[in-house]
C-alpha cells in the first residue's frame, strides 16, 4: 500500500525587521538640526531621545520614548540604551535615535549601531553639529585662527590625563570638565601653561540660556564656581578666547536671554516667537481671549446664502479670526473659494491678506497707510450707482468690533451687512507659576498687541511687576495699559506685531549700551527690582 503524501510544512514567516537611523540632533538650538534630520523626524514612527528638550522636536505623532531615564528612574547604561533601540527596531517600524551632538562624536551610536548590526538591523547614520565646535561659536571664541592652527579635545570626566602631553601652544577643548577645573588648570600651570592663558568656559551653549565666564587658568576654579557653572559645559583654554570681545554675537543680542510674555496663542505667535528667538529672548505664550461661533449662527447662514446669491458687492475682512469664521462657515454648507467669484475682497491688513490668499484669492483692496480699520477707509472708493451693481457689503467680525468700518462705510453710500462672525471671551486664567511670574517680575517684558489683551491679561492673571518692560502695538492700546496703572516703555513705530518685536529689540540695544558705556554688568529687567514704576 502506498503511503499518503506528507502535508510540506509551510515554511516560517520571519518578524519584520525595522530600519534605525542615528541622528545627531546638534547642540541645543534647535534651528541647527539639519535638512536630512528634519525629513527622518518627519517619516519616524518611533522616536527614541536621551535629553527632554528633543522631545519638541517631534511633531508628526511618532511614538517618543526616553532613551535617557529607564522606567526605575535611573539613568541608562549604554548597552541598556542598546537594547531598547533593537527592541523597538524589530516590530518592523522606523526608529529615529536623537542623540545630542553629533552620534559619532564623544557619543554612544558606535556603540548602539554596533547592536543593530548584530541583530541583522539595517541603519544609518546621520551627522550632527557638534558642541565642540558649535558651544564655542556661539561663545564667540574661534579655536583656530590665524596665529593658533592647531587644537586638541580632552573628555575630561574621571579620566587620568598626563596634562604635560597638552603643555604646548595649542587650543585646549575640555569636556566634562566642570567638577574638575580647579584640578585641571593645577595640572596644565604645573605642565608649563602660563597661570594668565585665558580660558572661557560655556554652559548650555546655543541656547538662551548659554551663560560663558571668561578668565584665566590660575583663576577659573574660582571664578566658575561664583557663577555658578554647572554641566553640560565647554571649555576652551588658549590665545584664541581673547577674540571673544570682539566676536561675541549670541550673548550680545538686543534680547538675549529675556523672557517674554506674549498674550496670544501659539498658533498667532508663530511668526511673532521666530522673531523674537532671533533676538535672543525666549516668549511664553498665554491666550488672554477664546474665539467661540457667535449666539446667532442664523446671522451668519442668512449673510452666507446672501453671498453665493451675488447680493454683495463687496466682503470686507478684518481680521484672521473672520477669514477663518466664513471659511469654517463655506466648508459646512460644502462651498470653496469660487463662491466669491465676481466679488471685490477688501482685507485690514497684511495678515488677514495673507489668510485669504491660503484660499487662492488676492485682496482688491489693502490699507495704503495704516493698518487698521481707520487705514482701510481712507481707500474705500464711495459708492457710485452708475459703476457699482450692488450697494451691498459683506462685513463679518467680531461681536466686540468698534463701529468705526460701520459708519465710515454708510458715509461712503454703501450698504452694510454687518454680521457677528465670531465671539471672544475671556480666557482661563494661566497656570499658578505663570500667575505667579507675572506678579513677581519673572518676565522682562510683556508684548500688548490690542487693548483687550490689556484688560483681559490684568483680569486673569493681575497687573505684571514694575521691574517689567511694557511694550504696546499701538496708541489705543498704549493708553489702555496706561489707565491700568502701567507705564509703556516701548511702542510700535506702526501697528504690527513684526514692528512691535523690532522696537523692543532697539529698546533693548539701547539699553544694554546703556550698562556698558556706564561700565556696569549688562542685566535683565527680571534681574533688577525698581522700588516703583514711574509715570509715564
Amino acid at each position: 500500500m502506498r503511503e499518503a503524501p506528507s502535508t510540506p510544512t509551510p515554511p516560517t514567516r520571519k518578524a519584520p525587521r525595522g530600519h534605525v537611523s542615528f541622528v545627531g540632533a546638534g547642540p541645543g538650538d534647535a534651528s541647527l538640526l539639519t535638512v536630512r534630520a528634519a525629513e527622518l523626524l518627519a517619516q519616524a514612527d518611533v522616536v527614541i531621545t536621551e535629553l527632554p528638550d528633543q522631545v519638541a522636536l517631534v511633531t508628526n505623532g511618532a511614538q517618543i520614548v526616553d532613551g535617557g531615564i529607564g522606567e526605575d528612574g535611573e539613568v541608562l547604561t549604554h548597552a541598556a540604551r542598546a537594547r531598547l533601540v533593537v527592541k523597538h527596531a524589530k516590530s518592523g517600524g522606523h526608529v529615529v535615535r536623537l542623540m545630542a551632538g553629533d552620534p559619532f562624536t564623544y557619543a554612544t551610536g558606535p556603540e548602539e549601531a554596533a547592536a543593530c548590526a548584530k541583530a541583522g538591523i539595517g541603519f544609518e547614520i546621520v551627522p550632527g553639529v557638534s558642541s565642540i565646535t558649535a558651544v564655542p561659536a556661539y561663545a564667540g571664541v574661534p579655536l583656530t585662527n590665524r596665529t593658533h592652527r592647531e587644537y586638541s579635545v580632552v573628555s575630561v570626566g574621571d579620566a587620568t590625563i598626563n596634562w604635560a602631553d597638552h603643555a604646548g601652544q595649542d587650543t585646549l577643548v575640555l569636556l566634562s570638565a566642570v567638577a574638575r577645573i580647579g584640578e585641571v588648570a593645577t595640572g596644565l600651570i604645573d605642565a608649563g601653561r602660563k597661570p594668565d592663558t585665558p580660558v572661557a568656559m560655556t554652559r548650555v551653549g546655543t541656547t538662551t540660556e548659554q551663560t560663558t565666564v571668561v578668565s584665566t587658568l590660575a583663576e577659573i576654579g574660582a571664578d566658575a564656581k561664583a557663577a555658578g557653572m554647572t554641566s553640560p559645559a565647554i571649555t576652551v583654554v588658549g590665545e584664541v578666547v581673547t577674540m571673544r570681545e570682539a566676536l561675541s554675537w549670541f550673548e550680545t543680542k538686543p534680547l538675549y536671554g529675556w523672557r517674554i510674555l506674549v498674550p496670544r496663542t501659539k498658533e498667532q505667535s508663530a511668526g511673532l516667537a521666530s522673531r523674537l528667538r532671533g533676538f535672543g529672548a525666549i516668549s511664553e505664550e498665554v491666550p488672554t481671549i477664546s474665539v467661540e461661533p457667535p449666539r446667532n449662527p442664523q446671522q451668519m447662514d442668512k449673510a452666507v446664502r446672501g453671498l453665493v446669491e451675488g447680493r454683495y458687492e463687496w466682503v470686507a475682512f478684518t481680521s484672521v479670526n473672520a477669514v477663518k469664521a466664513v471659511r469654517e462657515k463655506f466648508e459646512e454648507y460644502g462651498l470653496d473659494a469660487r463662491a466669491f467669484s465676481g466679488l471685490k475682497i477688501a482685507a485690514v491688513g497684511q495678515k488677514t491678506a495673507e489668510a485669504i490668499a491660503t484660499w487662492g484669492i488676492r485682496a482688491d483692496l489693502m490699507p495704503s497707510g495704516e493698518q487698521s480699520a481707520r487705514g482701510l477707509l481712507e481707500d474705500w472708493p464711495p459708492y457710485d450707482d452708475l459703476l457699482d451693481p450692488i450697494n451691498r457689503v459683506f462685513l463679518p467680525r467680531a461681536d466686540i468690533a468698534t463701529e468705526t468700518l460701520v459708519a465710515g462705510l454708510i458715509d461712503l453710500g454703501w450698504e452694510v451687512d454687518d454680521v457677528t462672525a465670531y465671539r471672544t471671551v475671556r480666557a482661563a486664567p494661566p497656570p499658578a507659576p505663570t500667575r505667579e511670574a507675572i506678579k513677581t517680575g519673572k518676565f522682562d517684558a510683556v508684548m500688548f498687541t490690542s487693548s483687550s489683551t490689556v484688560r483681559n491679561l490684568v483680569g486673569i492673571a493681575g497687573k505684571p511687576h514694575t521691574s517689567t518692560i511694557i511694550a504696546c502695538i499701538g496708541p489705543a492700546t498704549a493708553k489702555t495699559a496706561e489707565e491700568h496703572g502701567l507705564r509703556v516703555d516701548v511702542l510700535a513705530e506702526s501697528p504690527s506685531v513684526e514692528e512691535l518685536a523690532d522696537a523692543l529689540a532697539e529698546f533693548g540695544t539701547a539699553r544694554r549700551l546703556g550698562f556698558v558705556e556706564a561700565g556696569e554688568p549688562v542685566t535683565k529687567p527680571s534681574q533688577k527690582r525698581p522700588s516703583s514704576r514711574r509715570k509715564a
